[in-house]
């Protein structure tokens, strides 16, 4: 016994000893750790910071401004498609860093708020603002470059992009949309009409009212995303002296708001269903999930809401997309 507990205090002893000097380089100082695990750490937090569970909210706009291209003009214009799809998306990404950076200058996050990307030190202050203005950089390069390929004309593209954009800088940068009851009507008119009229304008050339009307049930769905997280953080938000809808609403009427986005959508898509192509039920599959949310909601179960409602817009959003892809002749378009 004696000699196996020298040996392992040796053993231990050595180790210790070994790793020490190891740590050390010829002249004593501490040697630079491997930086593998710490390279994959910061790419892994940049990436959380940009919160792409939302990105949903970006996606499906696309993918339907695309689809109602592709009715006009027969053709998949797959050049013009992904750089639109790359430019919303880096808006998206800009703007939910511009607003984890406002939030926490204004001392809005905490401890217990969903987003603690720089109340926990994850990333700093700098880093995130720097790497919001690449993404920002990102999408006006991917504008550059659908400038000269598209069949829009410049400043048709370059006005619904930069409304785009500065909806996504102004939300919580800036005047702050936000924090006075008006970030749900930009959020409404960004990740629903915008997006699916820049995408269509960049592959189709003109712009036409139709998109505009198609946008309404993805947008009314996308909505319920970011007024389920008001509605969640509504505590918090008063104690910071945030003013969002779901506060004037109380908890009551934020339910009443929360259901009218989730189901009157189902209710236009019956309507088309019924008078143009019965493809349009095909949203109606997703019904589940939206009762569920519904009956959760109710029961003020919403730690996780907004991540679920985010689930339900994009299986929404795809199963919208193939409806229309599946219709024959839509009103209004082709």
């Amino acid at each position: 016994m004696a000699g196996r507990e020298t040996y392992a205090d040796e053993k231990k002893n050595g180790y210790s000893s070994q790793s020490a000097n190891n740590s050390k380089d010829n002249d004593g100082k501490p040697r630079a750790r491997p930086t593998n695990s710490n390279n994959v750490f910061a790419v892994s937090s940049y990436i959380l910071a940009l919160r792409p569970w939302s990105f949903s909210a970006s996606l499906t706009p696309v993918f339907l401004g695309s689809a109602l291209a592709y009715k006009v003009t027969d053709l998949w214009n797959l050049h013009q498609g992904f750089l639109a799809c790359m430019a919303v998306l880096s808006v998206h990404g800009a703007g939910n860093l511009v607003n984890t950076y406002c939030d926490f200058r204004k001392g809005i996050d905490s401890k217990r708020s969903d987003d603690r990307t720089l109340v926990d030190g994850i990333l700093k202050p700098n880093n995130v603002a720097t790497f919001g203005a690449i993404l920002y950089a990102v999408g006006c390069l991917c504008l550059a470059i659908l400038v000269m390929i598209s069949p829009a004309k410049l400043e048709q593209i370059a006005l619904v992009f930069f409304c785009g954009l500065s909806g996504s800088f102004l939300y919580t940068g800036g005047i702050g949309f936000k924090y006075v009851a008006l970030g749900d009507v930009i959020i409404l008119i960004t990740f629903g009409p915008l997006a699916v009229v820049f995408t269509f304008l960049v592959q189709v050339g003109h712009f036409s009212l139709a998109p505009l009307l198609y946008a309404i049930p993805l947008a009314l769905n996308t909505e319920a995303i970011l007024h389920s997280n008001n509605t969640r953080d509504m505590n918090l938000d008063k104690i910071s002296k945030v003013v969002t809808i779901a506060i004037l609403l109380g908890r009551t009427g934020s339910y009443a708001l929360y259901v009218l986005l989730l189901f009157v959508p189902y209710l236009m898509f019956a309507v088309l269903a019924f008078n143009f192509s019965k493809s349009f039920f095909l949203p109606l599959l997703t019904l589940p999930m939206a009762f569920k949310l519904e009956k959760d909601f109710r029961r003020n179960v919403l730690k996780e809401m907004p991540q679920r409602t985010s689930k339900l817009n994009l299986a929404f959003g795809l199963l919208y997309v193939a409806s229309v892809m599946f219709s024959g002749t839509l009103p209004g378009i082709g």
